[in-house]
């Protein structure tokens, strides 16, 4: 069983540094762009998916019906587990708005933000699911950076730090207990773009 687990495609709050959360905020004309770029790539490549689920949030709804419908594959219903973490106080703010008003520190507050262990318990739980439901399919996930980011520590430890990008591409691979990542935070598809 193979996992495609991708980032959303740019918003306008992601150009301009802002915090999404749980904040439905849509894809801008770039990140529409974006999923149709992936779309193309995956077309191109080896592996073949059979179904395509996101998050509920219209940022990775709309990646998700760009790239199934590129690739023909259903949709599946939206999966409130794989949203992003909610940030509390901080949706809608930049790096230096949350550091003018709580100083540098500020994820260490509590703001209503989720915890790490709470992001990474429903992820589990979401990859575990899947797995029990789709043992021999293989499934493209459009989900969040932040939510992703935490399922990567859940399960990798700190193996993988690096910021993920829009539209980013990750293939883990199930094999007995592991999830054997075959791609991690590829988005070349996005940079032949930019060239």
């Amino acid at each position: 069983m193979l996992i495609g687990l991708i980032r959303h495609g740019l918003t306008d709050w992601n150009a301009e540094g802002k915090i999404q959360g749980q904040s439905d905020i849509p894809l801008n004309d770039e990140g529409r762009r974006q999923a149709e770029m992936l779309g193309d790539r995956l077309l191109q490549e080896p592996y073949h998916w059979d179904y395509c689920i996101t998050s509920s949030l219209s940022r990775a709804a709309e990646t998700g019906k760009i790239v199934a419908a590129k690739l023909a594959i259903p949709l599946l219903d939206p999966d409130e587990r794989i949203r992003e973490r909610a940030y509390g106080q901080v949706e809608g703010m930049t790096a230096a708005a949350r550091e003018a008003k709580w100083g540098k520190d500020w994820k260490e507050l509590s703001l209503g933000q989720e915890s790490d262990q709470a992001l990474q318990i429903r992820g589990l739980a979401f990859l575990e699911d899947v797995t029990a439901r789709f043992p021999d399919k293989n499934v493209l996930v459009i989900s969040h950076g932040g939510f992703l980011a935490q399922l990567y520590t859940a399960l990798y430890k700190d193996k993988y730090s690096e910021r993920l990008g829009n539209l980013s591409l990750t293939i883990l691979e199930k094999n007995e207990q592991e999830w054997n990542p075959l791609l991690y935070n590829c988005t070349r598809h996005v940079l032949q773009q930019q060239h």
